[in-house]
């Protein structure tokens, strides 16, 4: 009994702690991210200098997507002075101006040409990129991936440690 049960540690701690993040995108992390640009602003556009940006690629037909709304609102507010969130859709400005609920309260863009979204070679969302004022990606994947989740510690802990 007692080697079945240590066997079962083993186990346990070979798929929880030897887990790897998973990414469905190339790997921008501590690296200079790719040139921010996007098709059509459908929010005012924001001043990136001197802010850390946190870049979301979603859609309106993503359960996922959708349900992270309620967070990045979230982050806008409490990290106001620090960060700037941006939510970026490959779909039409009609498409994304149908959508009524959740209430995105960030900034938003759509890029139906998918440049940004190519630059970071995205196969999957929700996708989220975290940049620092200089440039550099210091978070990136799928914000609610257990084990791996964007949350406020996470954030909070990145500005303050590239401010």
């Amino acid at each position: 009994m007692k080697k079945f049960g240590a066997l079962v540690m083993v186990l346990f701690c070979m798929t929880v702690c030897g887990q790897e993040k998973q990414l469905w995108a190339k790997s921008f992390l501590n690296k200079k991210a790719p040139t921010f640009s996007v098709e059509k602003w459908l929010s005012e556009k924001p001043d990136l200098k001197g802010k850390f940006v946190l870049v979301d690629f979603w859609a309106t037909w993503c359960g996922p997507c959708i349900k992270a709304i309620p967070e990045l609102n979230r982050y806008h507010y409490e990290f106001k002075d620090d960060l700037i969130v941006i939510g970026i859709s490959d779909e039409s400005k009609t498409k994304v101006n149908k959508m009524k609920s959740p209430v995105m309260e960030y900034y938003s863009a759509i890029d139906t040409k998918e440049r940004l979204k190519s630059s970071y070679e995205v196969k999957g969302i929700p996708h989220c990129v975290l940049i620092d004022p200089n440039g550099i990606v210091r978070w990136e994947g799928y914000p609610g991936l257990q084990g791996f989740e964007l949350d406020s510690f996470v954030i909070g802990d990145i500005i303050e440690k590239y401010k």
